[in-house]
Formats: C-alpha cells, structure tokens, sequence
C-alpha cells in the first residue's frame, strides 16, 4: 500500500506540471492586452509599452513561463492588475468561503445520496424505487443556477428562514452557518441526485453475487448482510463518483457563489474575466487546477483503504 501511496504521489508531480503549463498558455491566448487592460483602451502607446515591460510581457514566452513557475514554487501569485494588492492576501480572504460550501454540498451529497442509493436497491422495482429514480434525474437534469434561484425564492423571499445572498462573518458562527445553508444545499441537492443512482447501480450488481446470497443463508441480519458484505463491495465506484463530484463542485462554486452574491474563488474568477485582470485570472485558475489534481489523488489514495486490491 505504501509503494501504491507513493507511486501515486509521484504522478501527481508532472499531472500538476502539465496543469500549470495549460493554464500558463490558455491565460496567454485570451484576446486581449493586459497592459492595455490595465490602463485603459485610451491610454498612449508608450504608457502600453513602458507597462508591458515592466510586466515582462516583451520577455520571450519561455522566459514568462520559468518565471511563473519559479514565482509559483516560491508562493508568489502576483499583484493584481486592477486594484493592485497581492493575490495572495485576496485569495486567503475568500478561501475559506469556497472551501466550507464545497466540503459542506460533499458532506451533503455524501450523507444523502448513499443512504437513498441503498434503500432504492433493496426495494427496486417497487413505487419506492420509481419515485427514487424520476427525483434523482429530475436532479441531475436542472442546472445549479436555476435550483439556486428556486432555493433562495422558497426559503429566502417565500418563506424567509436565511439570508439571500452574501457569506457571512466567518467570525461570527451563527452569521456564517446560516448564509451556508443555501448555496450548500443547492450544490449537495445535485450531486445527492447523482450519487444515488449510482449507489443503487452499484448495489444492485452486488446483491446478485454468490456471496452475498451465502451471507443470507447462513443467517446473518439484513442489515450486516448490506451494510458490511454489499455496501463495502460497492464503494470502489461509490468513491470514484464522490471523487468527481468533489472535483465537478469546486467549479460548480463559480456559479453558486455569482447567484448568491457569495465571496469566494468562484466569484473572484468572474470578476478577473469581467475586469481583464489577467494576473489575478491567472491564479484563480492555478488554484482550481490543483484543487482538481489534489481531489483526484485523494481519491485514488481512499481506493487502496476501501479495496486494497488496487495496490496489487
């Protein structure tokens, strides 16, 4: 198992390489001009050229990449064009916000979508399963924004329990748990949607097994013979999907986060594209790379404890 951690740690080193070289290009490719961004499309041509220098952008491409490494490695994500402050400091002020809508819409889809996933499949083919089914695609089918809007009109303008849009005081726990609520729910509604159907998917290739049918002969309960024998046959795939829906979430943040007047990294994004800031564009999108690259090896480390036939 240790060989199997390490080999995967190993990998990640030039998966996030190659992310950062993606990312370094694609920011490069975006029409436009960030000194004239910066300064303005009325702004004389030696103003766009004296700031392109000092921003480096007259260096060579190559040059501009070592160098957006090298800052990387040392922590340094730049000073943002427009308001001029340190990427760094605006990253650490919105951060936290991103993080616990994430976590908590995982934690949500998670603790919903296994349970619903499992009861369906002990009762398939009945009106429970149907009904389980017709929900969780009606979920998958509606986009976060529109359940957003639904959410917030029902339990913020019809019946108005929390707040509508901003994130809170994270210094304030009751201020900060209750500006959560919605935006959480609207993330973890959509992926409990898809991890129940593919928890009842999964199950019911695994209740068909032999050993399961043997756990059942020799008289063992119900509930040891799903819980223990066929839910933890079935959490290698149960597992892959969290995985990607935790990744699917850090990106469905740019949208929750713009519906609900949310701060976060997903609205910060917006905001660098709206305003050209190519610097602090750059970054936002460094930091969602190795979000995603840093979800995925955690998954693939969780396989070798749920199915310690992987590290073989």
């Amino acid at each position: 198992m240790i060989r199997y951690i390490a080999s995967r740690l190993l990998l990640a080193i030039p998966t996030v390489l190659a992310v950062l070289t993606l990312v370094f290009f694609v920011v490069r490719v975006i029409p436009g001009d960030p000194a004239t961004a910066a300064l303005g499309d009325y702004a004389s041509q030696e103003a766009v050229e004296a700031l392109r220098e000092k921003m480096g952008l007259n260096d060579p491409l190559y040059v501009q990449y070592f160098r957006f490494l090298s800052d990387l490695l040392r922590g340094d994500l730049g000073t943002s064009m427009i308001t001029g402050k340190e990427i760094s400091d605006l990253v650490r002020q919105v951060l936290p916000y991103t993080l616990e809508l994430t976590i908590t819409a995982i934690f949500i889809g998670t603790i919903l979508g296994v349970p619903l996933g499992i009861y369906t499949a002990r009762h398939v083919n009945t009106s429970i399963d149907y009904i389980g089914r017709v929900v969780s695609l009606a979920g998958l089918s509606v986009p976060a924004f529109y359940l957003g809007i639904l959410i917030m009109l029902t339990f913020a303008y019809k019946i108005p329990i929390f707040p509508a849009v901003g994130g809170g005081d994270l210094t304030d726990l009751n201020s900060n748990l209750r500006h959560l609520v919605l935006p959480a729910m609207t993330l973890g509604l959509i992926m409990t949607a898809s991890v129940t159907r593919l928890t009842r998917s999964a199950m019911l290739n695994v209740l068909k097994d032999d050993y399961v049918r043997t756990a059942r002969a020799k008289g063992l309960s119900e509930r040891i013979v799903v819980l223990r024998h066929a839910l933890r046959a079935a959490l290698v795939p149960i597992v892959s999907i969290i995985g990607v829906w935790a990744a699917s979430l850090v990106a469905d943040s740019v949208l929750t986060e713009t519906v609900f007047a949310r701060p976060g990294l997903g609205k910060m994004l917006v905001s660098a594209i709206m305003q050209r800031d190519y610097t602090l564009l750059q970054s936002v999108m460094v930091i969602y790379a190795l979000f995603v690259v840093g979800i995925n090896l955690i998954t693939d480390i969780i396989y070798s404890f749920v199915d310690p036939r992987i590290t073989h």
